[in-house]
């Protein structure tokens, strides 16, 4: 495969380079000693230019009594390649009306700088079209260059790369002319036709404009089976950035409050489904039948227990090449026990997803965005969790408020001004990030998750609600972004222990979209078989570097890369070299 050949050693060539900057910008520092299980982080946000603060949106002040809740989200992260120079940038979107959103450009020096009013995309909010609650990058035209498109409380947004220089509003006829007060969206090809889809997830019901309310019955009809949210909205791709609106054709219609939309194939069809995390009531599966045609699973192990769902995750939770999920929930001691969901794909073996969470994986607190990768490359996803939702009084506690609200009748909470004043009064605040793990349990063979945040130098107290990870430096590991809520954001860079081997793979569609989104690469290595998809949309407000990262222990070789495109293709790669990116062109079948 000489393409694939010239194009590793070019990447090789370029990455070791502009490592070799990057460790001269950082050496001024002293590299902190790897910590617990071979893996420390440092805290280098503002030291590498990566200086933002969130703003969150300005509410109808009708909602001033709970105003904190209404408005506790918005913070979010995606990360893409813009200039197409090999080297990710960073997206940081706020919420408030005329307060800057920030593009940070790689400069593959170790620093990064601020390029959003100059690629076009600083001003995303206004009282018109919408607040900021995230992005996603992908190339929706498959002209080779990344795109952009930013959902709201209020309409999407679509903005086309225009040759790597800057991006132009294409949002006009792009047949995106829906209002959707949304938090979260995912791209996806679920009819195979080379063309990426966007599914976008409703939250508040659609007639509402938050900032300028009619009613102030906007909350949900029950804590645990609401189904009084905004519609979910599945947009077909036209092509040359046009899409039509195809929910009720497809079957994927929710009005469950969706706070997080994951696009994988999990059923094995060959065609990508849409897993959904959804607030105050259960999880939604719907499987995709032949790409045209979508059906909402049911006694599949995901409606057992109803719970507050606000991250999906997907990963290869023990190597046995499926693809699991890590659902996050709220838990607090005295008031609310409901655990995250880590559900293991038994759906080929008995039509289940099977519960597996416990422990620290079970118990985060108040979990939102988490994201699976393996943090310190010895051949296992581990998982990155951000906590806490309303930091305000220490001293002050907003839980048993929120126990009486829940405990009324739906005609009374779906009320906004019926609620408890929160005041500053915190709920949930203060709480820790988790660095989770995955490590063997005992000498069963089985698996566990182990916090070492702590050890590993991650001690923020900040409301989290989106992480990112990224090999920022090109160096063979994995940085973690993070997007606190009306806060400042953070970007941890890992330091590893010497020793372990890994693998990267970037993926470019020819019959496929050109983004390969929904590709998926099995890997052989070292007796284990991992799996992992490439994603536009996980965690919650994020989105993770496209290229796939392989962490693999001590391995001294990979077998094979099986490469499954979103097309059908399928394609081998055997025994790829270690300690590299790989960039793979779809094959002629």
């Amino acid at each position: 495969m000489p393409n694939l050949r010239q194009a590793t050693v070019v990447a090789a060539f370029v990455a070791a380079l502009c490592y070799a900057r990057w460790q001269e910008h950082l050496g001024s520092r002293p590299t902190p000693a790897a910590g617990a299980f071979g893996l420390r982080f440092e805290e280098v946000a503002e030291d590498i230019g990566i200086r933002f603060t969130h703003q969150k949106v300005q509410v109808d002040p009708k909602l001033a009594p709970i105003e904190p809740h209404v408005s506790g989200v918005g913070a979010a992260t995606a990360i893409g390649d813009v200039d197409g120079d090999g080297w990710s940038d960073v997206l940081m979107t706020t919420s408030a009306f005329g307060a800057p959103s920030a593009l940070f450009r790689n400069r593959r020096d170790g620093t990064f700088e601020d390029v959003a009013a100059a690629w076009g995309i600083d001003q995303l909010n206004s009282r018109d079209r919408g607040a900021t609650m995230g992005a996603l990058f992908s190339d929706v035209d498959n002209d080779g260059d990344e795109d952009l498109l930013v959902y709201k409380w209020g309409y999407p947004q679509l903005f086309l790369n225009d040759a790597h220089r800057r991006f132009v509003d294409a949002t006009m006829d792009s047949g995106l002319g829906r209002w959707i007060n949304s938090n979260s969206a995912a791209f996806l090809d679920y009819d195979r036709d080379g063309l990426l889809d966007l599914y976008v997830g409703g939250y508040f019901r659609e007639e509402h404009v938050l900032w300028d309310l009619k009613s102030t019955r906007i909350m949900q009809s029950s804590f645990e089976f609401a189904e009084n949210a905004g519609h979910n909205v599945l947009y077909r791709n036209l092509g040359g950035g046009k899409f039509e609106d195809v929910t009720a054709r497809a079957g994927v219609d929710s009005t469950r409050w969706t706070f997080a939309i994951a696009a994988a194939d999990f059923d094995g069809n060959g065609f990508q489904d849409l897993y959904l995390a959804n607030d105050y009531g259960p999880e939604e599966l719907f499987l995709n039948q032949d790409g045209a045609r979508f059906t909402r699973a049911s006694d599949i192990g995901l409606d057992e227990d109803s719970k507050s769902g606000m991250s999906v995750a997907v990963g290869d939770i023990d190597n046995c090449g499926k693809l699991g999920v890590f659902v996050t929930n709220i838990t607090r001691t005295g008031y609310l026990i409901q655990g995250n969901n880590l559900r293991k794909n038994m759906l080929g073996e008995d039509g289940r997803f099977e519960n597996i969470a416990s422990g620290v994986a079970e118990n985060c607190g108040w979990a939102w965005g988490a994201q699976f990768g393996d943090l310190n490359n010895d051949g296992w996803q581990d998982l990155f969790v951000v906590n806490g939702f309303i930091s305000a009084d220490p001293k002050l506690d907003y839980w048993y408020a929120m126990g009486k609200v829940s405990s009324a009748v739906g005609d009374l909470f779906e009320d906004a001004t019926a609620w408890p004043e929160i005041g500053n009064r915190s709920l949930s605040g203060y709480e820790v990030s988790r660095v989770l793990i995955n490590t063997p349990l005992h000498k069963s063979g089985r698996r566990t998750f182990t916090d070492v945040a702590s050890q590993t130098g991650v001690t923020d107290t900040l409301d989290g609600r989106a992480v990112a990870f990224t090999d920022l430096g090109n160096r063979g590991q994995l940085d973690v972004v993070v997007a606190n809520q009306s806060a400042r954001a953070l970007v941890y860079r890992s330091e590893l222990a010497p020793g372990a081997h890994w693998i990267q793979f970037g993926l470019r569609g020819t019959r496929s979209n050109r983004s390969a989104i929904g590709a998926a690469v099995e890997l052989e290595f070292g007796g284990h078989r991992q799996v992992q998809v490439i994603a536009a949309g996980s965690g919650f407000a994020s989105q993770n570097d496209r290229r796939l990262h392989f962490g693999l222990g001590d391995a001294a070789r990979v077998e094979r890369a099986r490469i499954r495109w979103p097309s059908g293709h399928e394609q081998v790669i055997e025994n790829p070299a270690l300690d590299q990116l790989h960039v793979v062109t779809e094959s002629t079948p």
